[in-house]
C-alpha cells in the first residue's frame, strides 16, 4: 500500500513539474508586456478568481504585495456587490480562470473596461472569452491534469501560481527590489521585531574611549585594542564630545598631524548620540539617511554607556 502511495505522488509530482516546463517554454511576448504593464502602473494590482483559482490569486497579490507592488485580492462575489469602488483607472486587474468563462469574471469585464483599467488574463483557454476581451492573455493551458479522472485543478492550479511567481520575480528584478525593501514589509517577522537599543549595543568596557586631553596616538591604541573602527571622546564628565573614525585618522595623517595631536583638535565635535531606551530601527533609519555606521549610545544625563554599529543591527537582524 505505502509504495502505490508513493508511486502515486511522484506521479503527481512528475507530472505538475512537465505542465511547468512545457509552459516555460512556450512563454511568449505577452508575458514580457504583462510585466511592463505591472512597472508602469501608477496605482494598485488587483487579482480576482473564483475557486480554486481564487485562492492562487489571493497568493499572488500576497506575493507582489511583500515584493515591493501594492497589490490585494478581489473576490468576483464581493466586487459585484460594491467592491468595484475599489478599482480606479490607474490599476491593474489580474484575472485568473482555468476555463476563461468564468460567469463570475465576465460580469465584471465591462465595468472595468469602463473605469479604465488595464485587464491581464491568466486562462487554460486562449480562445476564451476572457482572454479575448483581455489586454494581455498569458497562456496556462494544459494537456493533463495530475488529478486520475482529469477533473480536479491541479497541474493546472500549480502553474497559475507558478505564472504569477514569475511575473512577480521579474517585476522585483527590474525594480531593484532587495533584502532591506523585503524586510521593510515584513514587520512580523525577525527581520522587523521591535527591539531597543540597549538589548544590542556595545556595553560600556568594550566601547573605545578615550579623554578630551588624550593624543592621536592614544586614540589609534584605543581604536586597535576595542576593534569597532572608531573611538569616542569624552570628558571628566564622561559626556561625549566627539568621535574619532579610521577614516578621520587617514585624514589626520594624510594632513600631517602630529601623533601627539590633542584629539580635541581633530575629532569631529558634536558626535551623534542616541539614547539606550530608543527603538533600534530609529539608529537604522538614522544610519541609512546620514551615511554613518557608529553611535555612541548615552544615559538620560548625557553619559556615555556603549555604542552601536551596523554589525551590531546586521547580528540582531535588523537589517
Amino acid at each position: 500500500m505505502s509504495s502505490k502511495r508513493i508511486k502515486l505522488a511522484q506521479d503527481v509530482l512528475k507530472i505538475e513539474a512537465n505542465e511547468i516546463t512545457i509552459a516555460a517554454s512556450r512563454l511568449s511576448n505577452e508575458f514580457s508586456q504583462a510585466v511592463d504593464y505591472i512597472l508602469q502602473c501608477k496605482g494598485r494590482v488587483i487579482l480576482s478568481g473564483i475557486g480554486k483559482s481564487g485562492h492562487i490569486a489571493g497568493k499572488i497579490a500576497s506575493t507582489f504585495s511583500s515584493t515591493g507592488t501594492p497589490s490585494f485580492f478581489m473576490h468576483p462575489g464581493e466586487a459585484s456587490h460594491g467592491d468595484l469602488g475599489m478599482i480606479t483607472e490607474r490599476d491593474i486587474v489580474i484575472f485568473l480562470s482555468n476555463s476563461g468563462e468564468s460567469d463570475e469574471l465576465m460580469i465584471l469585464l465591462p465595468h472595468i473596461k469602463r473605469i479604465g483599467a488595464k485587464i491581464i488574463s491568466i486562462t487554460g483557454n486562449k480562445n476564451s472569452n476572457l482572454s479575448a476581451e483581455s489586454n494581455i492573455h498569458i497562456d496556462s493551458s494544459v494537456t493533463k491534469e495530475a488529478c486520475p479522472l482529469n477533473l480536479a485543478p491541479t497541474a493546472s492550479s500549480s502553474l497559475m501560481l507558478a505564472l504569477g511567481d514569475a511575473l512577480a520575480v521579474c517585476v522585483l528584478d527590474e525594480r531593484n527590489f532587495g533584502t532591506e525593501d523585503f524586510a521593510r514589509s515584513h514587520p512580523g517577522g525577525s527581520l522587523g521585531k521591535i527591539v531597543h537599543i540597549n538589548e544590542i549595543m556595545i556595553d560600556y568596557e568594550s566601547t573605545p574611549k578615550v579623554r578630551l586631553e588624550a593624543t592621536v596616538k592614544d586614540a589609534i591604541e584605543e581604536i586597535t585594542k576595542k576593534k569597532l573602527g572608531f573611538t569616542a571622546i569624552i570628558d571628566s564628565q564622561n559626556i561625549p564630545k566627539g568621535i574619532f573614525t579610521d577614516g578621520d585618522l587617514r585624514r589626520s595623517l594624510l594632513n600631517h598631524i602630529s601623533l601627539e595631536t590633542p584629539m580635541s583638535e581633530v575629532m569631529k565635535k558634536n558626535p551623534v548620540t542616541l539614547s539606550k531606551s530608543q527603538m533600534a530601527i530609529e539608529a537604522l533609519k538614522i544610519m541609512e539617511k546620514q551615511k554613518i555606521t557608529s553611535f555612541l549610545i548615552i544615559e538620560k544625563n548625557n553619559s556615555l554607556v556603549g555604542s552601536l554599529t551596523l554589525q551590531s543591527l546586521f547580528k540582531a537582524r535588523i537589517l
